[in-house]
């Protein structure tokens, strides 16, 4: 089979996309559309040097493509194969419902073990580390003994769905879970969700009556003040949570009546409603403007950017817009099911951890709680200079990426490579 060809990606390498030049050596790509236990369509990606490698590393987020992802080339060169797999909804986390987004893994990695890989290994990026071992949990579980239903009430239908499991993990960068990150960073000021400029003043973490130097955009944040702060987090999801489950009791309690014959015009109208909403001002963990806090080689800022009046109050941010059920099964720090506070214990395999020592996104506290909770004693957790994305931190370093493509190598060579004398 000739060379697929992708898009070689420039600009400065920007995000999770990999470097051209580690590219050009000879490789196959082959598309696959498969069919999700549910009906629906899910876009994966072979990498193969020689077709003839036993060991395939599966590559997923739970709401991007990441088939330039930057690690391929180091898969690649270590000996394996590398599938790179979407979510049925590529760029639009809308509708995400991590409950949902497993069968969209379950058609990969049954794909991947009908393809006849002998070891299949799972490297969860940035929420894909989440969205890895939310899978793994369920799938050791007994199918009757699965999660029935969605935060959101919605049947899960995963005790019918084959689930196959992984033979290791390689978690490079992950944050705690999408609910968890957010919770972290949602700004507490909000005293009304539909009005995004209401604003407490006395929990404004921009002010500089409470230690933001609106001059260097950095900040020192008091005790008092951060544990005021986190609390009134807590309250500010709670009362989202109490939002989303209003809006889903309604079209609940319409589609009632209407299958009861007793519906009005409007409760045939919101049984068919689908609720979008809102959520406004969710760049605001103070770790990120005050890196006192739980300190390591991060520059100020979050990884949206150094400044917050853009990437707090701006239109492009984490859960910006969302249904009632996404915000619960995803968004929601109280009530998603997938984070690594919850999963992480279920991994009994082999692992990897790879830490970005100037990561904005996890902090080295996230770390340290997610290593102590990983199941398996087998595991290795290697810290690298750079950022989220593995970029080096000054122009003279060598690129966190280069670095963590040698460990992830030898790591991969030493459990999974038949050619080694090892167990």
């Amino acid at each position: 089979m000739e060379q697929a060809v992708l898009p070689q990606v420039t600009a400065g390498l920007r995000g999770a996309n990999w470097d051209p030049a580690l590219m050009r050596r000879p490789y196959t790509v082959v598309p696959y559309s498969l069919q999700t236990a549910d009906g629906q369509a899910t876009l994966g990606f072979l990498f193969t040097r020689t077709g003839k490698e036993t060991c395939v590393v599966s590559i997923m987020h739970p709401r991007e493509m990441s088939v330039t992802h930057y690690l391929v080339p180091t898969i690649l060169d270590a000996g394996c194969a590398c599938w790179v797999q979407g979510p049925r909804s590529i760029g639009n986390d809308l509708r995400l419902e991590h409950e949902i987004a497993l069968f969209d893994v379950a058609a990969g990695m049954s794909h991947l073990r009908q393809s006849g890989y002998e070891s299949v290994v799972m490297l969860g990026n940035s929420g894909g580390a989440a969205l890895y071992a939310f899978y793994h949990q369920q799938a050791m579980l007994p199918p009757e003994q699965r999660i029935a239903k969605t935060p959101g009430g919605r049947p899960t239908g995963l005790d019918k769905l084959p689930m196959q499991s992984a033979d290791g993990f390689v978690f490079v960068s992950p944050h705690p879970g999408q609910g968890a990150l957010l919770m972290s960073g949602i700004d507490p000021s909000v005293i009304d969700e539909s009005d995004p400029m209401a604003i407490d003043e006395s929990l404004d973490p921009f002010s500089e009556a409470n230690g933001y130097d609106p001059r260097t955009r950095q900040a020192q944040y008091s005790p008092q003040f951060v544990s005021r702060y986190r609390a009134a987090q807590r309250q500010r999801v709670e009362r989202i949570d109490g939002i989303a489950r209003a809006l889903i009791e309604r079209k609940q309690q319409a589609r009632t009546r209407v299958k009861t014959g007793s519906a009005t015009m409007t409760d045939r109208r919101l049984a068919a409603y689908a609720p979008i909403f809102q959520v406004w001002r969710t760049d605001a963990d103070l770790r990120s403007w005050d890196i006192s806090m739980d300190p390591s080689d991060r520059v100020t800022g979050s990884l949206w950017g150094s400044d917050p009046f853009t990437s707090n109050w701006g239109s492009v941010a984490f859960a910006r817009t969302v249904t009632p059920e996404s915000w619960l099964s995803t968004w929601s720090g109280i009530s998603s099911n997938a984070s690594l506070e919850k999963c992480a214990p279920s991994i009994n395999r082999p692992i990897l951890l790879i830490e970005y020592t100037g990561d904005q996104c996890t902090f080295p506290a996230d770390i340290d709680a997610i290593y102590a909770l990983l199941g398996n004693d087998d595991k290795q957790r290697v810290r690298v200079k750079g950022n989220h994305h593995g970029m080096a931190l000054a122009p003279d370093e060598e690129s966190g990426r280069v670095v963590a493509g040698r460990v992830i190598t030898a790591w991969l060579k030493k459990r999974f490579d038949p050619t080694q004398n090892n167990a």
